[in-house]
C-alpha cells in the first residue's frame, strides 16, 4: 500500500502483470535468447539477451572479448540457420576460430563499412529490415542522439542487436536498455559488469569460464 492508499493487488490480473516495479528484474516485452553463460542470464531481465531492443557491450580490447561474450547465442543462430551479420569489426573475423566455436562462415555477414556514417547508416538498414538473426555493429563515435534512434529502431527488429562500444563510453548516458563493460581476468575469464539493465543495481562482477573451443579439450 502506497501513501495515497493504492493496492497494487486491486488491479485487474491483466494490468498487475504488466507492471514493473524499480527493485524487481524486469521481464522481457517479447523474446530473450540464451547466452551460454547461466550466471549471466541469471542477471539479464527475462534470462537472456533481448530481442527487439538494444544491448551495448563495452570492451577495453574492442574485437576479442565480444566474440567470447557473445558466442553462445551466436552459435544458436547460426545452428537455427539464420544469418549473424557484423558491421565494421575493428578485426577481420578469424573463421578457422569461428568454426572451433561452432560459428560457420555460411551463415556469417561481414560488412565492411569503413566511416562512422556508413556504419550507422548500414546498422539502422538492417535493424529496420530485420534482415538477420543477430546483429553486432561496431559503432566507436556513435552519439547519444543516435543510439536513441537505433533503440527506437531495435523495438521493432525480432533479432538481438549488439551495439559495441569502447569501455570509457561507460560514462556516457545512452538510450540502450542494457549495457554491460566486459573485460579479462585470470584462467580464461570474462570479468563482466551489468551496470544498466531493467531492475535494481547489480553490485558485483560476474566471472564467467570463458576458455577458447581449441583449448577446451585439451584443458
Amino acid at each position: 500500500r502506497s501513501s495515497t492508499g493504492f493496492v497494487p493487488s486491486a488491479l485487474p490480473a491483466a494490468v498487475s502483470a504488466a507492471l514493473w516495479r524499480g527493485d524487481q528484474l524486469g521481464s522481457p516485452v517479447a523474446s530473450v535468447f540464451p547466452s551460454g553463460f547461466n550466471a549471466l542470464d541469471a542477471t539479464l531481465p527475462g534470462g537472456g539477451w533481448p530481442g527487439h531492443s538494444l544491448t551495448e557491450i563495452l570492451t577495453a580490447h574492442s574485437g576479442t572479448l565480444e566474440w567470447r561474450l557473445l558466442g553462445g547465442v551466436l552459435r544458436n543462430v547460426c545452428a537455427a540457420g539464420r544469418s549473424v551479420v557484423l558491421v565494421g569489426p575493428p578485426r577481420a573475423p578469424h573463421v578457422p576460430g569461428l568454426r572451433l566455436a561452432g560459428l560457420s562462415e555460411k551463415q556469417l555477414v561481414w560488412i565492411q563499412a569503413e566511416t562512422p556514417a556508413e556504419r550507422l547508416w548500414s546498422a539502422e538498414q538492417l535493424i529496420k529490415a530485420n534482415a538477420c538473426g543477430a546483429l553486432i555493429a561496431w559503432l566507436p563515435q556513435v552519439r547519444a542522439e543516435q543510439i536513441r534512434r537505433l533503440q527506437v529502431l531495435a523495438a521493432g527488429c525480432e533479432a538481438p542487436v549488439f551495439l559495441c562500444r569502447p569501455a570509457n563510453a561507460a560514462q556516457e548516458s545512452s538510450a540502450a536498455p542494457l549495457r554491460l563493460l566486459a573485460r579479462t581476468g585470470l584462467d580464461w575469464e570474462l570479468h563482466v559488469d551489468v551496470f544498466k539493465r531493467k531492475g535494481p543495481p547489480l553490485d558485483a562482477t560476474l566471472h564467467l569460464p570463458s576458455v577458447p573451443a581449441g583449448l577446451e579439450s585439451i584443458l
